[in-house]
């Protein structure tokens, strides 16, 4: 058995063998890898320990970034926030925020699918698991649902920031996100598709614009604020709305637009927020 090259494939898939997305994504890693489902899932649960230390350390601590730039906002916002929000999406901006700073620090993360993006899925995940009160074996599960996503858009687009802006890297994210968090809640296989669709379609031609060169200026509140759209993607999805759009034409969409989008958008700092004269001073500054 191998991984299908679409979602639709892999949801008749999950169909015809009666079981979820992540059930049949272990079973095929386990086929193609040799290893047992449990070494794998194992493996995948180190992850998801990696992702909420990193979260914790993000928020419990005053970390700065290399260049000095950042640091310090996620745990200012989970601290000071007026609860505009309401605390899933709440807790996602700055548990998501939280993670992005790490990556900015130089500490371990896990690049979900990008580490520009890193702060995303999991930021989502954990918000959802503790308002719910899931189990970390659960949260585990839905991962191989983000993961399988992940690697669809990857192969029919790109999750890379160079090649097809922002939307490539957060937009994936707050996909595979989005995904995960139906699963999680149980919610049927076409309506993981439509929350990946919608995810996607409220991202798309999101430029990579990033000060100085360096995944912070706006990375980090770019995370908030697509573990927001996660969120929304996925409540939508469960209360039924559907996405006129299949999800794989969303995706090949989304391909699309990163091709046409200019070099300038594409993670060169030619343009848009890097080409501000405050960047170009914060650039200079940093003998960029």
């Amino acid at each position: 058995m191998h991984f299908p090259d679409n979602l639709k494939d892999m949801l008749i898939k999950a169909k015809e063998m009666n079981c979820s997305i992540s059930d049949l994504v272990i079973k095929i890693e386990s086929e193609k890898t040799e290893k047992s489902t449990e070494e794998i899932f194992e493996k995948m649960k180190s992850y998801w320990q990696i992702m909420k230390d990193g979260i914790n350390k993000g928020i419990e601590e005053n970390i700065k970034s290399v260049s000095g730039l950042t640091g310090g906002d996620a745990k200012k916002y989970h601290l000071k926030n007026k609860g505009l929000l309401g605390e899933i999406a709440q807790k996602a901006v700055a548990y998501s925020m939280a993670m992005a700073e790490v990556n900015a620090s130089m500490g371990k993360i896990v690049a979900t699918p990008t580490a520009g993006s890193c702060g995303i899925l999991p930021g989502v995940l954990l918000s959802i698991s503790e308002a719910k009160k899931l189990e970390d074996e659960k949260v585990v599960k839905s991962l191989f649902t983000a993961a399988f996503i992940g690697q669809v858009i990857a192969n029919k687009g790109t999750v890379a920031g160079a090649e097809g802006g922002c939307q490539a890297e957060c937009g994936s994210a707050a996909a595979m996100a989005a995904a995960a968090v139906v699963e999680l809640l149980e919610g049927e296989l076409e309506t993981i598709l439509d929350a990946v669709a919608i995810a996607l379609q409220s991202i798309m031609g999101l430029v990579c614009d990033p000060v100085a060169g360096l995944v912070e200026i706006p990375c980090i509140v770019r995370n908030g604020s697509c573990a927001v759209t996660a969120v929304f993607a996925a409540d939508l999805a469960l209360a039924g709305v559907k996405s006129v759009i299949p999800a794989d034409e969303v995706i090949s969409a989304m391909a699309e637009v990163g091709s046409l989008l200019p070099v300038e958008l594409k993670e060169t700092s030619m343009a848009g927020l890097a080409n501000t004269p405050t960047a170009r001073a914060i650039e200079e500054k940093l003998g960029g």
